[in-house]
């Protein structure tokens, strides 16, 4: 009887300390994700900085004399994401005299993406570039690919059994990881450290998406210890802007208590946001990943998004053209590159679409800031 008492009383003492523990400030972990990368490659490559991927005039001169064509094969186009990354490519291949010959949309359905590299293929591009929408399945296509020559740079993930120099060049991706890590800190400044939370996720097999939720999840139950994850819910899509709404009105039926959702890209949070008027649920905390037009405003309004973290697709998509012309060139590339993550709130919004885009804000976010 006195050992079980010694015991029970113990394990008070330690809920005790641990109730007592101090959670980690936001603003200081936000500041770090500036100078860092946290995430490794899809194959646990270290990363190298954009900085390093460099083209001399020579190089660049000699290039421009190949006359070369590219195609840029997506697993999906209907976000801002997407589009800044066309950009982005678009702009360096035309200082680079490379044709873009085409861009397709696979809407995430693998099994389109694959026929639309057998149609790529048959206007034998010299560089493709491309994100699969599934490394497993698609994996044979982008093999065929390189065996035929044609030079490979992806976005973010890689085909399954594909190689880094061997059969592709290189891979360039955000800090995926990192951008979860500040949405989770956003989450938790907003909630002021304490309350539940509800997390819609992506369920599919899709490395990057599968980072951020991996950092958010991780960096809420690490850092802080009143913030409790009282309801996940994944979705596939395609219709992401309405799965997103089921999943986060069911939990807010089910738990009134929820103070905040995350939601792992900008287009699900739509969906969030949807659920949260629905729900007359004024007061909800919503925090996601990437900077689109429709989470800005949502921002600028002091609406349900508080923050996020955001990518840099322009940037990333210079980068992977470059990273092309090494391939045309026969040099070395690094095996992963990544950009640093970009928290965003209220008061960083204008500068960091800028730094994302490399335009200023439309017109519709920065009325919203009035």
């Amino acid at each position: 009887m006195l050992k079980s008492l010694k015991t029970k009383v113990a394990a008070a003492i330690c809920i005790s300390f641990a109730s007592l523990a101090l959670a980690a400030d936001p603003v200081a972990e936000l500041a770090k994700l500036s100078t860092q990368v946290l995430s490794l490659g899809p194959n646990g490559e270290k990363p190298e900085p954009a900085s390093v991927v460099k083209l001399s005039a020579a190089e660049l001169d000699k290039i421009k004399g190949m006359n070369a064509s590219a195609a840029i094969v997506l697993h999906y186009s209907g976000n801002d994401w997407s589009q800044a990354q066309i950009a982005g490519l678009k702009a360096q291949f035309a200082a680079m005299n490379i044709k873009v010959i085409a861009t397709t949309d696979a809407g995430f359905k693998p099994e389109k993406q694959v026929a639309d590299l057998e149609t790529v293929l048959a206007q034998k591009p010299n560089i493709i570039i491309s994100i699969p929408a599934d490394p497993v399945s698609t994996a044979s296509a982008y093999a065929k690919a390189s065996a035929a020559g044609v030079k490979m740079v992806f976005m973010d993930n890689v085909p399954k059994g594909l190689k880094a120099g061997k059969d592709y060049v290189s891979v360039v991706s955000a800090d995926n990881y990192g951008n979860g890590v500040a949405a989770a800190h956003l989450m938790a400044q907003s909630l002021k450290g304490e309350g539940e939370i509800g997390i819609v996720f992506h369920a599919a097999d899709f490395f990057v998406t599968r980072q951020r939720y991996d950092a958010f999840k991780k960096t809420i139950q690490e850092n802080y210890p009143k913030i409790h994850i009282a309801a996940e819910q994944g979705i596939g899509g395609p219709d992401f802007t309405g799965d997103a709404e089921k999943a986060a009105g069911a939990m807010l039926t089910k738990n009134r208590k929820i103070k905040g959702i995350w939601a792992v890209w900008d287009v699900p949070a739509e969906g969030v946001m949807a659920a949260a008027r629905a729900a007359g649920r004024d007061d909800l905390v919503v925090t996601t990943v990437d900077l689109g037009q429709n989470v800005a405003i949502s921002i600028a309004k002091n609406g349900f998004i508080k923050g996020l973290g955001a990518q840099r697709p322009y940037d990333q998509g210079v980068t992977e053209a470059l990273l092309a012309g090494y391939g045309l060139l026969g040099k070395a590339a690094p095996a992963y590159v990544a950009l640093p993550a970009l928290p965003v709130n209220r008061a960083n919004l204008l500068d960091a679409w800028k730094t994302v885009y490399h335009a200023d804000a439309p017109a519709t976010v920065r009325d919203s800031l009035k």
